[in-house]
């Protein structure tokens, strides 16, 4: 039984029909998918929600199918990206939904879709992926939520259903939840009582696309706290989403015509910054050879140390070191007037330096003589540690001038070293899908850098700030409950005094990934019942195959969970292709396990269907 029918488990079927032919053969087999939402695109990315929302990859960057770079015992089993797929739907040769076809017209590889044509791209899959099934293999779709699993750990296994009064019964069951509400954190929950006394708004950390944002008033300030990809669906909601629209200026900036129902947006932040715009160029020539300072050698190595490793202390090193080789090494062959050093010697020099050492600083400095061209993480980390304006307008001037140069150079291919981070970013994460849980900071860093909205998104921003529509608050936000007064009072390290008093405070982020603290019922219930979180709250898996783990270590013969709620949770919400995606190699090993367990019980026992 699988439990969840969005893009993870979409996944997890296209495995299951790739690897079947060789682990199951003809055997019949009942297979039971089971999620509220529609399969293929499940909650996050179901059709029926706003058209204005966007991905945040280009369509060319965003595949379902696996390609000869991923690492995996199953067969490659090839199909389009999104933007293969929409040049097939524009042929004629694959039909759609009539009210999408104006969009997919438009779509080219280096755009970036709308949701709804993600959806229908997920839905084709999930229908590609249903027909692969070998013929005995009967799907039976149940479009609720489950709530309960339970079961011994040597027989099968019972989940029940919402509304139903008897469970469905399944040898094996695979959770692919996706992400999740969880309950707010005790700051969250001080601030929504708060509220209520004084008759506030206060929207907690949630999904911004299923939020109730009626209660925002127009013309009122809203204090937002989150400044990612939370933030821009929010800010596009309560803009063009009431009714406000865009259009060239006579100087070739955008502008921003309100529609007098927009909210006033004080947007702040710990880093104080928007998240990095996505690279608006492609590759072009050599690839830096990655894995180099962080593969599997150096994983088998932290894994072997008695007593474990600390993520920040042992890993990350390894991890810049990484990074700055995959920078340097395409400065140095991309750009070779920019430096003053052979590329074998540098790096040679390199390898051998100590990471985040002296000997690698100067070897740096005296090879990169301009230091736009050395990689800082620390600096892209907190970009305005140090920072401090006079007041809030001159900070509103100086934000708009770091975002318009962030735009200027990530779509300027002189600076294809960063592109070169983001792919060494993406290696990374591969490798660290066997680390398990390595806290918050590191995905949030990726997020930050890779991860971020696109160009268009960001020049919507610089519009709405020039319209006095979103205000920027800086770093090192802190929001205060004024008792006295009744309000939210906002402040940060970037500019002097209190810079916002509002009557409404928006947490702009996803709920925390916690399985102790999640609303899902399936997953708390998993979890009282004696499975393993880690120290940050994930839950905790084998990497092998997914099996889930209990308190002892040992994985649930039965009992599999893919997804960003577990501690082998992989980087993004969909795979690049070409980059040995860790989702796609999860996918196939917990395909081949849950095929082998039926296989050997077959044998043991003829009867037939088997149920997953």
């Amino acid at each position: 039984m699988l439990v969840g029918a969005g893009p993870r488990g979409t996944g997890l079927v296209e495995r299951l029909a790739a690897n079947a032919p060789e682990l199951y053969g003809a055997e019949a087999l009942d297979l039971h998918l089971v999620d509220p939402h529609p399969p293929g695109g499940g909650r996050v990315w179901r059709r029926d929600q706003s058209p204005l929302l966007w991905m945040n990859s280009m369509a060319e960057d965003v595949t379902m199918f696996t390609d000869t770079s991923v690492e995996q015992e199953g067969p490659v089993r090839t199909g389009p990206s999104l933007a293969e797929w929409a040049a097939r739907v524009r042929t004629g040769e694959i039909p759609v939904d009539p009210e999408l076809r104006a969009d997919i017209a438009g779509l080219g590889p280096q755009d970036f879709a709308g949701r709804q044509v993600q959806s229908a791209y997920l839905e084709w899959v999930y229908e590609q992926a249903v027909a692969a099934l070998p013929p005995g293999v009967t799907v039976h779709v149940h479009r609720r939520r489950a709530v309960r699993v339970a079961g011994p750990r040597d027989g099968r296994q019972q989940v029940w259903l919402e509304g139903s009064p008897a469970p469905l019964v399944a040898d094996l069951v695979v959770l692919a939840l996706g992400h999740l509400d969880a309950q707010p954190p005790p700051e969250q929950r001080a601030l929504t009582a708060f509220a209520a006394r004084h008759q506030l708004t206060y929207l907690p950390a949630d999904f911004t696309a299923d939020t109730d944002l009626t209660g925002l008033a127009p013309g009122e300030p809203v204090i937002v706290r989150g400044f990612g990809l939370a933030f821009v669906d929010l800010m596009v909601l309560l803009t063009e989403g009431r009714g406000g629209s865009y259009a060239p200026g006579s100087d070739g900036e955008l502008v921003y015509r309100p529609s007098g129902r927009e909210p006033v947006l004080y947007a702040g932040s710990r880093r104080g910054v928007p998240y990095h715009a996505k690279l608006g160029y492609t590759w072009q020539g050599e690839r830096p050879p990655l894995p180099r300072f962080f593969g599997p050698a150096q994983v088998d190595a932290l894994l072997a140390r008695p007593g474990g490793f600390d993520f920040r202390r042992d890993a990350w090193p390894l991890i810049d070191k990484e990074l700055g080789f995959a920078h340097y090494h395409r400065l140095f062959t991309a750009h070779p007037e920019r430096v003053r050093a052979d590329w074998t010697a540098f790096e040679e020099k390199y390898a051998a330096a100590e990471p985040l050492g002296e000997e690698q600083r100067e070897l740096v400095a005296a090879a990169v003589p301009d230091p736009a061209d050395r990689l800082d993480l620390a600096a892209l980390d907190r970009p305005l540690d140090g920072v401090r304006y006079r007041d809030a307008d001159a900070l509103q001037e100086g934000l708009r001038s770091y975002i318009e140069a962030d735009l200027a150079r990530r779509h300027d291919p002189a600076h294809s070293p960063d592109l070169a981070v983001f792919l060494a970013l993406l290696s990374v994460y591969g490798q660290l899908t066997r680390v398990g849980d390595h806290g918050p900071w590191w995905h949030g860093f990726f997020s930050y850098l890779a991860s971020g909205p696109p160009g268009p998104r960001l020049r919507q921003l610089l519009a709405l700030s020039r319209a006095g529509v979103v205000r920027f608050l800086g770093a090192g936000l802190t929001v205060t409950a004024d008792p006295e007064r009744g309000v939210f009072l906002a402040r940060g390290s970037s500019a002097p005094g209190v810079l916002a008093e509002a009557r409404a405070l928006v947490e702009a982020r996803l709920p925390g990934p916690t399985v102790a603290d999640t609303k899902d019922a399936l997953l708390r219930g998993l979890y009282d019942d004696g499975a393993a979180s880690t120290a940050t709250g994930l839950l905790a898996v084998d990497p092998r195959d997914g099996r889930v783990l209990d308190r002892a270590g040992r994985p649930h013969p039965r009992r599999f969970a893919l997804g960003p709620y577990t501690d082998a949770r992989a980087s993004g919400a969909f795979a690049r292709p070409g980059t040995n995606a860790p989702a796609f190699r999860q996918n196939d090993a917990t395909a081949r396990a849950l095929l082998r367990f039926l296989r050997e019980r077959a044998a043991r026992h003829p009867a037939p269907p088997h149920r997953l």
